[in-house]
């Protein structure tokens, strides 16, 4: 937002100058609406905590995308969270944003396995104007050159796709992040980028999923992917975890923007794991005195195994519970068959109430009333009308219908007699 003292004179260099203030203030970046990435935040909760920052001497500092680092803050400088800062670098130095200080950078290098014996880097100062202005030169320049890299690597025939390019802070090295199915040989490839772009060139090979996160998109579930939000690590997804938690195996379902197993697939399978340990085991058979019972499905949560009668297809499906199948399971194992697998004082699960389907409160026609069907009034004179047949007793209705019978009978009888001595009929119900 611009400031206030700016007036009717103000002019294309304000503007320009308003501008570098702006990008090169973290605070104001953010206020922009270019806020840190979720799983690139971390929350420093033993700020106000007095003493904490002189307790470590290595910041946390954040560069590109997802590429963070620790360095050594040997000239003690009064960092805070948001500076930039210029950090050694192979060759020269980088420019990059504090992103924690204090003892919380202790337990984050723990957290990346960071090794005792390591190579420690310095801070070597806040970054200067002339820093900034070299950064934002190097950072402008990075998508044209991963365009021309893609054609460089499509000239020399080389099955890989360079995904990212990130220059360093002084513009004097970049790195290429590319995604591979089979190992390359890129030695060629290196020696066409450094003589087309004159700068020190690195090849990093990253999997599908961290490309994915480092894209970002969103996700079949309407939120933002989670390997662009929070996910810092990946871990391995198998199909048993889909098989775990009963998920049709359908390959177009299962797999993500990345076209590998959905990461979500792992969150809820420890839970589905151990509820299944308490059920019986789908390779066990309960025997009743009518037929053999197979395992055809089961609900984890509400504990409930549905039992076919095939072992191939569902025929005759009876749903129990968990506790009622181990009650069948102990009986089969003392040689004894019960009657059938619902127990004789519950009702059938599959007599349970169903709900309302929850599609149909977007029903534009819910708010309709609906009329209610008037019954008919009946019409008694003097209370010697008579009721009507449905409000007669069983017998007087069985009475009528023979007499009806009997009538029938009569005058098909005398149709016939007229028919045979040629006379004709008493009346126009005979003919």
């Amino acid at each position: 937002m611009k400031s206030d003292k700016f007036t009717d004179n103000h002019t294309e260099d304000d503007d320009r100058l308003e501008n570098k203030i702006l990008q090169s203030c973290p605070v104001c970046r953010r206020d922009q609406g270019n806020p840190p990435r979720g799983k690139m935040f971390c929350h420093n909760w033993l700020s106000d905590i007095p003493g904490n920052k002189a307790d470590f001497d290595m910041v946390e500092v954040q560069f590109k995308n997802t590429r963070k680092g620790f360095y050594l803050n040997s000239l003690h400088l009064p960092l805070e969270i948001g500076d930039m800062v210029a950090v050694e670098a192979s060759p020269g130095h980088d420019v990059g944003e504090v992103t924690l200080t204090g003892y919380l950078v202790e337990r984050q290098m723990k957290k990346a396995n960071m090794k005792p014996d390591a190579e420690v880097r310095r801070v070597l100062r806040k970054a200067r104007q002339a820093d900034l202005d070299r950064y934002e030169e190097a950072k402008a320049k990075e998508n044209d050159t991963m365009i021309r890299a893609r054609k460089i690597a499509e000239d020399l025939h080389l099955n890989m796709k360079i995904g990212d390019v990130e220059y360093q802070g002084d513009g004097n090295k970049a790195i290429f992040y590319y995604i591979a199915d089979e190992r390359v040989d890129f030695r060629q490839l290196i020696k066409v980028l450094a003589e087309a772009f004159k700068v020190r060139i690195e090849m990093k090979q990253i999997g599908a999923r961290q490309e994915a996160g480092r894209i970002g998109g969103i996700g079949p579930c309407g939120r933002p992917l989670c390997c662009a939000s929070w996910m810092t690590n990946f871990v391995s997804v198998g199909t048993a975890a889909a098989r775990f938690q009963d998920i049709s195996l359908n390959p177009q379902k299962l797999a993500g923007q990345c076209a590998k197993l959905k990461c979500c697939l792992n969150f809820e399978v420890d839970a589905y794991v151990e509820s299944v340990k308490r059920m019986p085991s789908k390779e066990t058979r309960l025997e009743t005195a009518d037929s053999t019972w197979y395992h055809f499905k089961y609900d984890v949560f509400k504990r409930l195994i549905t039992y076919s009668t095939d072992k191939s297809i569902p025929a005759n499906l009876v749903t129990i519970t968990a506790d009622r199948a181990f009650e069948v399971i102990a009986l089969n194992k003392q040689g004894e068959k019960p009657l059938s697998l619902l127990p004789d004082d519950s009702q059938k699960p599959g007599d349970r109430k169903v709900y309302a389907d929850l599609l149909d409160q977007d029903n534009i026609s819910r708010f309709d009333k609906k009329k209610k069907k008037r019954k008919p009034k009946q019409k008694q004179a003097d209370g010697n009308a008579q009721p009507s047949s449905q409000q007669q007793p069983r017998e007087q209705r069985q009475e009528r219908k023979r007499r009806d019978g009997d009538k029938r009978r009569q005058r098909q009888q005398s149709r016939n007699n007229a028919t045979e001595t040629g006379a004709a009929p008493q009346n126009k119900k005979d003919e």
